[in-house]
């Protein structure tokens, strides 16, 4: 038995949840924030056999790209609103940071 743990992008968590239980996995939804961009994400933790961890894994690249798009950074403490111009930059965002766990005792009640 293995935990596969997903943080993806909240933008793409109904989609992901779709494809997954279409293959007939479950999944565990936690909402969860951080990154960069301090946006809001959610992580997934879905349980599932050892033969099936890859079919997880491409299941996540498929629905879960990486993107660019431009952010605007806030100003600094140290800098005025008045004299600070932000220049947009290009960050990459999406896609999803996975963990395979192997997991000692697996019990449904």
């Amino acid at each position: 038995m293995r935990m596969v743990i997903a943080m993806v992008q909240d933008q793409e968590v109904n989609a992901l949840l779709s494809a997954l239980t279409e293959k007939g996995h479950t999944a565990t939804k936690l909402a969860s924030t951080g990154g960069f961009l301090r946006q809001g994400n959610t992580t997934l933790l879905i349980g599932t056999e050892e033969a099936k961890v890859q079919e997880v894994v491409d299941l996540i690249k498929e629905v879960c790209r990486t993107k660019k798009r431009l952010y605007s950074p806030l100003a600094g403490v140290e800098r005025t609103i008045n004299s600070y111009i932000p220049s947009p930059i290009e960050v990459e965002v999406g896609g999803a940071t996975i963990f395979v766990l192997k997991v000692e005792s697996f019990e449904k009640i």
